[in-house]
């Protein structure tokens, strides 16, 4: 059985002093609206696309590069957003990769030095959320034991899936509530997944 440090078996809330300082520019969007889509093979391949764009533009800088979220769970309905974890070694030092990723149409959206180093980055498409972490980071660990786990149990993500469903509806007029009101469901699995003490892998490529 893995054990995990606090860091990493509890879920991190910023003060709403660190979360207004958050935004660097307009939100997208494609944040203005939820819309749940039934799985997409196509989306592991976009991921696939993102991953080699990432590794050929930053050489040497990129430590693992994760599709992680919902649309990296076969089977599981998502909005169809690409999350990826993007690890390198100081996400502080901004000109060693930021003008290269906005050379590849990513515009920075979040800037959030108080948890973990977190910067959050989108194409321009807006199909793509690039989530900027130094090694060592908890939350990258969350998303990976969070996304093996849905992939191997059938009953959680089927629990998953369908509360996004009826929170998507339920939040319409609110969609910037969605996130948040998923905050039970998703504490409910990860005390199962804690309990068991699933292992988690090093950052891949």
């Amino acid at each position: 059985m893995t054990e995990y440090p606090p860091e990493v078996t509890q879920r991190f809330q910023g003060t709403p002093e660190q979360m207004a300082t958050a935004l660097v520019r307009e939100p997208p969007q494609g944040w203005k609206t939820i819309a749940i889509e039934d799985y997409d093979p196509a989306w592991a391949d976009r991921f696939a696309a993102v991953s080699t764009s990432l590794h050929d533009a930053l050489n040497g800088l990129v430590i693992g590069v994760e599709h992680v979220g919902s649309t990296s769970v076969p089977g599981l309905a998502a909005k169809p957003i690409i999350d990826v974890d993007l690890l390198i070694a100081d996400t502080a030092d901004e000109p060693r990769y930021l003008p290269t990723l906005e050379r590849l149409g990513y515009w920075l959206v979040l800037r959030e030095p108080w948890w973990h180093g977190h910067r959050m980055l989108v194409d321009a498409a807006e199909d793509i959320h690039l989530h900027v972490w130094p090694p060592g980071a908890p939350e990258p660990v969350r998303h990976r034991l969070f996304r093996d786990w849905l992939r191997t149990h059938p009953d959680d993500r089927e629990l998953y899936a369908s509360t996004k469903r009826r929170l998507a509806r339920d939040t319409a007029d609110q969609p910037g509530d969605y996130t948040f009101a998923k905050s039970d469901v998703i504490d409910d699995i990860y005390t199962r997944i804690f309990a068991v003490g699933v292992g988690v892998g090093q950052a891949r490529g």
